[in-house]
């Protein structure tokens, strides 16, 4: 076992006095270690059941026969850090959370991980550290939040942000806003709809890495605690038979994951998550390939924002076992592709037929014929941009319009809200990419306040920085090339056209050509002032968008 270098043998006596600091007896010294990464906090709603996800792991583990031990990662709330400087803060703790585990797991020699993430960052940063680490690991999330009611409607977070701007332009008064705001999150675990944390939990079975159920049981349901314990025993049969991350996640796991990203409608999110975490495993995963997947994917779900189902609804739908199996049916997995448990792919999903095809569509009669995701190409985004086409209102799927230009989400935010957007136009929003923000920050207020001011039909959104799984409309993020590494998003101009052609993939900056080359030749790169610290490091050797925002 991989722990025997500190608990076996004479050279092994210095590190065993220090095991017994931990009330470790000899019997105990002798059976696999396990660590248990818990992404428990006080601060995250997503999170703050995982201390009980975290004990019911632990109970699995000894009833097995392996000692546990558990140790922290850090979490941000996306919706908390959402609309200020600290939404900077949150993609980068994806590397945070990896290399901190990575620590972990080398410095003290684990023979398997059970990962317990929920929120946003947490699910790839562990995926990463998995892939890194390459060690038998399994995952169990905290779960997700029921919707939340309201005058006999259910209603998400999203449902919040979009009535700020709906409050601001006299549609709602406050009551109804405060109602909103008491009513959206009732319970513990991550936002209610298809958003990030949910899509990456959900993608998480698909990859085989977690057990049936992960992305969908609800996180009050005492059913996921069972779910736990049973990762705990999951973890020790894994051990046994070396079952490791990279034989796991292959790139056919990968592409099962796309495929089903695409039949869900996940968020963009995903697009950018996925190739950091195949970059982990060796395996490329380009922006094409998206489109390839996306043209012969139907799309069976339309879960919040992007209709009105939520997760509570696909657990009792069949959840993603059921989505797999009704896809299946096309032939587009991979059915050998092994999973956690020892089984492929096509075994585990045998017999998990869809209960509701209110909630998930059956392949005959998809919301659409092509995936819930595109990736547009063009002069102004040469490397690919990415939208949620699965959100986005028919008569937008074509449409050109004069830009409105702003160098910060904090501008373009107050000129939405002032009432300075037209019918037609097309927000840019630049310098938020991975290297300008720095941090790629979210701009679900900005799509919000769209939304919110009923411009949702007539109104697009294009940025370097990236989107909520909240976000619903033509919001178009991911621009690669960003602005900050002298991408066209940085030349564009007030009043400009833009074409969007999402069913075309393609995305244009209606200028010629020479002029296009006299902008370039003029440009200079914009400076942000930076604190030093984390970001500033961060802003040295982050990638683009376009690769995963991944580290070199």
């Amino acid at each position: 076992m991989r722990s025997d270098r500190i608990t076996q043998g004479i050279n092994a006596a210095p590190q065993r006095a220090l095991l017994h600091a931990l009330g470790l007896t000899d019997k105990e010294l002798g059976k696999p270690l396990i660590g248990i990464v818990s992404s428990y906090n006080e601060i995250v709603p997503g999170h703050m059941n995982i201390d009980k996800i975290v004990e019911a792991v632990r109970q699995g583990v000894l009833q097995a026969g392996g000692i546990p031990f558990v140790f922290p990662a850090i979490a941000v709330c996306d919706g908390i850090a959402m609309g200020h400087e600290g939404m900077k803060y949150s993609l980068v703790t994806r590397e945070l959370i990896a290399d901190s585990t990575e620590a972990m797991a080398a410095a003290h020699p684990f023979d398997g991980l059970v990962m317990v993430p929920n929120c946003d960052k947490n699910v790839p940063g562990l995926l990463m550290a998995a892939a890194r680490i390459n060690i038998p690991a399994v995952f169990v999330s905290g779960g997700p939040m029921l919707a939340g009611r309201m005058r006999k409607g259910r209603i998400s977070y999203s449902t919040v942000s979009e009535a700020v701007s709906q409050f601001k332009t006299g549609k709602i008064d406050r009551d109804t806003l405060s109602g909103y705001e008491h009513a959206a999150c009732p319970t513990c675990g991550s936002c209610s709809g298809m958003f990030t944390a949910n899509s990456m939990n959900c993608l998480t079975e698909v990859l085989g890495m977690a057990l049936q159920g992960n992305g969908t049981v609800p996180a009050v349901f005492s059913e996921r605690l069972r779910l736990a314990k049973e990762t705990g025993m999951q973890i020790m049969e894994m051990v046994r038979n070396n079952r490791i991350p990279r034989d796991i996640m292959t790139r056919e796991a990968f592409c099962n994951a796309l495929t089903i990203d695409m039949a869900l409608g996940c968020s963009t999110n995903s697009v950018l998550h996925l190739p950091a975490i195949a970059y982990e495993c060796n395996v490329s995963l380009d922006l094409d390939v998206v489109n390839e997947i996306s043209e012969k994917t139907p799309n069976l779900c339309h879960l919040a924002p992007a209709g009105e189902h939520y997760i509570e609804d696909l657990y009792e739908a069949g959840g993603i076992y059921a989505v797999m199996n009704e896809i299946h049916k096309l032939q587009l997995l991979h059915a050998e592709s092994l999973f956690c448990n020892g089984k492929t792919l096509g075994e585990n999903i045998q017999g998990h037929v869809v209960q509701d095809y209110d909630i998930i569509r059956s392949v005959e009669k998809p919301y659409s014929r092509q995936g819930g995701i595109a990736v547009l190409k063009g002069n102004l985004a040469p490397e690919g941009c990415v939208v949620k086409r699965s959100a986005v209102a028919e008569n937008m799927m074509h449409h050109t319009g004069p830009a409105r230009v702003y160098d910060r989400e904090e501008e373009a935010l107050e000129a939405i809200y002032n009432g300075a957007m037209k019918e037609g136009d097309i927000v840019v929003i630049r310098f938020e990419g991975p290297k300008g923000g720095p941090g790629m920050r979210e701009m679900l207020n900005p799509t919000s306040a769209i939304m919110g001011s009923g411009l949702g039909d007539s109104v697009a959104l294009i940025t370097d920085g990236r989107f909520s799984g909240a976000t619903r409309g033509a919001a178009i993020g991911h621009v690669s090339p960003e602005a900050a590494a002298g991408g066209a998003i940085a030349l564009v101009e007030e009043g400009d056209l833009i074409e969007i052609d999402i069913p075309g993939h393609r995305i244009e900056l209606l200028v010629t050509e020479e002029e296009l080359q006299r902008r370039k030749a003029a440009w200079r790169p914009k400076q942000r002032e930076l604190k030093r610290g984390y970001l500033q490091r961060y802003a040295k050797s982050v990638t683009s968008g376009g690769r995963g925002a991944v580290l070199e």
